[in-house]
């Protein structure tokens, strides 16, 4: 039985330019879901190709956080987009998670994708700050404060908005049912007072299903690109 998947609508956006991707080297595997900032041809393609490669380099680190910096300062490094007069170019928020024998759970982030873990006692509990001004300010929620492609360091964007431009956690490694979600996907059902967990129920494609149908649903005529990607978590073990 397939212990992760992926469901995404487009909503009434023109463009899907959210994208998922999973990896698996030497044991570690990485679970990715990324948002890209707009909606075109050049920020879905590019999203996708960042997704896959941030899945294969965090897979080969063991860890969601140094995959996800490696990449961020690949991009960041681009001469293209250390110009201030250019065009911009695309950028995502993205949120990576990897499982690695004998280690715990590593979660990292940029921008407002979020993860979620549901323990096998029905607790759900978030492991991401979303990085927009909501947070930061009070302001709004679709502005963020930090993305893949963006160029600012950790210590540029704390200095203005009070977090690095990469966050991480980690988390003891347990059986336990991992999300990782879009806004498009989470934002409906926060909005809605309803209990995420109510829809991470049956195989991780149908909970996944669930969750960005019910999502699209409660969104309505405004609703947005809504994905998101359910991974069954068993203890790894040790190397």
């Amino acid at each position: 039985m397939p212990t992760h998947g992926a469901y995404q609508l487009i909503g009434y956006r023109s463009h899907q330019c959210d994208a998922t991707a999973t990896y698996t080297h030497n044991g570690a595997r990485a679970y990715v879901l990324c948002d890209g900032i707009g909606s075109s041809d050049a920020v879905r393609d590019w999203t996708r190709t960042a997704t896959r490669r941030l899945a294969r380099t965090a897979a080969h680190q063991a860890d969601a956080k140094a995959g996800l910096r490696a990449v961020y300062d690949d991009y960041a490094a681009d001469p293209d987009r250390q110009d201030k007069y250019a065009r911009r170019l695309p950028a995502a928020c993205a949120v990576v998670a990897v499982t690695a024998p004998g280690k715990p759970l590593t979660v990292a982030w940029c921008g407002d994708a979020r993860a979620y873990v549901l323990t096998p006692r029905g607790t759900l509990a978030r492991l991401t700050d979303d990085h927009n001004r909501r947070r930061v300010f009070g302001g709004s929620r679709n502005i963020v404060t930090s993305c893949l492609g963006a160029t600012e360091t950790d210590e540029e964007v704390k200095a203005y908005y009070g977090h690095p431009a990469i966050e991480s956690c980690t988390r003891a490694m347990e059986p336990c049912r991992l999300l990782l979600a879009s806004d498009g996907a989470y934002e409906p059902l926060e909005d809605s007072a309803i209990n995420i967990a109510d829809y991470l129920t049956g195989s991780p494609q149908h909970a996944a299903r669930n969750v960005a149908a019910f999502a699209n649903a409660h969104a309505g005529p405004g609703s947005d690109n809504a994905t998101a990607l359910v991974a069954d978590l068993r203890t790894a073990p040790v190397k």
